[in-house]
């Protein structure tokens, strides 16, 4: 069977091991593209559980098995590569002769193409708005390479062309590199677009004819766009094909709406304040909009309005409530949020029967899976298996996200060509009765097959 590039599930999800050599600059390569998103352990010894992104830049780590804020670290992973990532000399990513692996997410992928409709309103003053968000002259995120179209159609935007400067004030004259005007703003197709240079520099959005109308425009090479779909501004950096999102925002200690960027609904999502000692919190769809779980805990589900204010997401925003580590007031905040993509990945929940001696549930997932993270609804470890670190169906070699326990070798699941079989009675598993929670992502294939047959739904 053959599969183009853009459907591969390994251009998009990619797991990667390697041995230590106790060097410094060392490159990890072979994940097939520069990765955004890498979670880095070592296998043998009881390190942290490493997170790195592209958003926050390569130096900055957070760790999944503890609660504790991001910091800078210079000698763990140092840049991202094309095709990879370079570490340092440290124990916990380059120990001489042991084992790491590393999981890695693509987000961006290709430079973005956003519209933002622009309204002129009476704020202090006339000022510009963007997509009817309730904050005038707001600072936007623009990354290099993508293109923005600022759609000046409404008739607010009379006699107020929307034009890029250097300088707030407008000294230096007009920023016209990667930018086009069309027609009279105001009126129908009235635009200003901007694809964004590499390297540019801090920008700034001015009326050309009035003073004090817009503000700044950061630019950025990874760290994403501005996002207006919600009630608090977002910078998103967003795989709508594997549908995957990193979302940075400034928490306001309530609940609000978050706009993800993915144009479908997410079922999975993890955040962590960036500034402060708190959990990480998960929002599972098995779960419903009133729980949630905690990455670096065993703990069962919890129920509270100050986790997700009781509220669903849609396909354009995610709710949270005012919960400090769900949306810290003036805090850095960060969410990896995940939607289902048929043949690629899925976030459900299953049912323990209780037997052992390979007579668990089978989970059908319409895909053979790549990568497999479970949880019990109960007081438990977390279990992360994927199919590089065993060449095998049988899974036994498995991680727990939550602790710094060294890989751990028992036979428990199966990975089979369309789902995953539990094979074992253990309770963090398997227990009667009990529900788990899970996400998984896809070996192969990513949607259907060539020929476009379906999938059985039957283990095998």
């Amino acid at each position: 069977m053959a599969y183009s590039s853009t459907t591969k599930p390994e251009n998009h999800f990619n797991t990667i091991l390697w041995t230590g050599d106790g060097s410094d600059d060392r490159n990890i390569t072979g994940v097939g593209y520069q990765p955004d998103w890498t979670w880095i352990k070592c296998r043998g010894q009881a390190y942290h559980h490493y997170v790195f992104d592209s958003a926050r830049g390569a130096t900055k780590r957070i760790v999944t098995n503890t609660g504790d804020p991001e910091s800078t670290q210079s000698n763990e992973l140092q840049s991202f590569l094309t095709d990879g990532f370079q570490v340092g000399s440290d124990n916990g990513m380059n120990q001489n002769t042991e084992t790491f692996v590393a999981w890695n997410w693509l987000a961006g992928g290709t430079a973005p193409a956003i519209t933002y409709v622009v309204k002129v309103v009476s704020d202090s003053g006339n000022k510009y708005r963007f997509d009817d968000f309730g904050t005038s002259a707001v600072t936007l995120e623009l990354q290099e390479g993508g293109t923005y179209t600022f759609d000046q159609s409404d008739s607010s935007n009379s006699g107020h062309p929307l034009r890029f400067y250097t300088a707030s004030d407008k000294t230096g004259g007009e920023y016209t590199t990667g930018v086009t005007t069309t027609g009279t703003p105001g009126s129908s197709g009235a635009q200003t677009v901007i694809t964004v240079a590499a390297s540019a520099p801090t920008l700034y959005y001015q009326c050309s004819n009035h003073a004090g109308m817009g503000g700044q425009a950061n630019t950025n090479s990874t760290h994403g766009s501005s996002n207006f779909a919600g009630a608090t501004q977002t910078t998103i950096s967003t795989n709508t094909t594997a549908g995957f999102s990193i979302v940075r925002w400034t928490g306001t200690g309530g609940a609000t709406t978050l706009g993800h960027g993915l144009g479908a609904t997410p079922k999975w999502w993890l955040i962590k304040n960036l500034d402060q000692t708190e959990d990480w919190r998960i929002y599972h769809n098995s779960l419903g909009n009133t729980k949630k779980l905690e990455l670096n805990n065993t703990e069962a589900s919890g129920a509270d309005i100050s986790y997700w204010n009781n509220t669903s997401p849609t396909s354009t925003v995610m709710t949270v409530g005012s919960s400090n580590a769900n949306n810290g007031g003036s805090r850095a905040m960060i969410a990896y949020v995940f939607a289902d993509i048929p043949g690629y990945s899925k976030a459900a929940s299953y049912t323990g029967n209780g037997t052992g001696s390979g007579g668990g549930p089978f989970i059908y997932l319409g895909f053979k899976p790549a990568w497999f993270l479970l949880k019990e609804d109960g007081v438990d470890n977390y279990t992360l298996m994927d199919n590089r670190r065993l060449g095998y169906n049988k899974r036994n070699d498995h991680l727990f996200p939550n602790a710094t326990t060294v890989e751990y070798a028992s036979d428990r699941i199966e990975f089979r060509s369309n789902g995953v079989k539990i094979i074992d009675n253990d309770g963090s598993i398997n227990q009667s009765g009990q529900t788990y929670v899970y996400m998984a992502f896809a070996e192969n294939p990513f949607v259907a097959n060539d020929s476009g047959t379906s999938i059985p739904t039957t283990g095998y």
